[in-house]
């Protein structure tokens, strides 16, 4: 037995502001637990377009034995703006979808040092629930350090339930 899956409605010509969309972009990254992790702030979206661009902070703690950040963490920043500027073109600024990586692949151009970064998001064309995106990263110069691609899958998002361990 399967089970339907609801489709995120694509934004009709009354889109949400800029303004709207970045007050939603950072109530969600405040409970997502990666933005923190990133030091991910919300600075740009246009839902219209599908883009995003965040500001990242790369700790020293991301470094690798060359002093660079090390590629996961900086293919997990570009994850996280390609995917929300697919979720930025929901309706309603909606928080009931997700978007994870089927696939992505990085290009990894200039080393990366620990500070400021800023990612940007694009999403080339999206279905009922397949997206294809893109994402650069810049370091405070505007120098690209990395590009990616991907794929994503638009999820209803599943909302944890509390554990009931330990409880009589």
């Amino acid at each position: 037995m399967t089970t339907a899956v609801p489709t995120p409605t694509v934004r009709s010509s009354a889109h949400a502001s800029e303004a709207a969309a970045l007050a939603w972009a950072s109530r969600l990254f405040a409970e997502l637990p990666v933005a923190g992790l990133l030091g991910a702030r919300p600075i740009g979206c246009d839902p219209q377009r599908g883009r995003m661009t965040v500001a990242f902070q790369a700790r020293r703690e991301f470094c690798n034995l060359m002093g660079s950040v090390q590629g996961g963490m900086l293919a997990a920043m570009l994850d996280l703006a390609m995917a929300f500027a697919v979720l930025c073109t929901l309706e309603a600024l909606e928080d009931g979808y997700v978007v994870p990586s089927l696939e992505m692949k990085a290009s990894f151009l200039a080393p990366a040092r620990a500070g400021a970064l800023t990612g940007e998001g694009l999403v080339l064309r999206k279905g009922r629930s397949v997206a294809f995106m893109e994402g650069r990263l810049l370091d405070p110069h505007g120098n690209l350090l990395v590009t990616a691609s991907a794929t994503g899958q638009l999820r209803p998002r599943r909302v944890p339930v509390a554990s009931s361990a330990g409880t009589p």
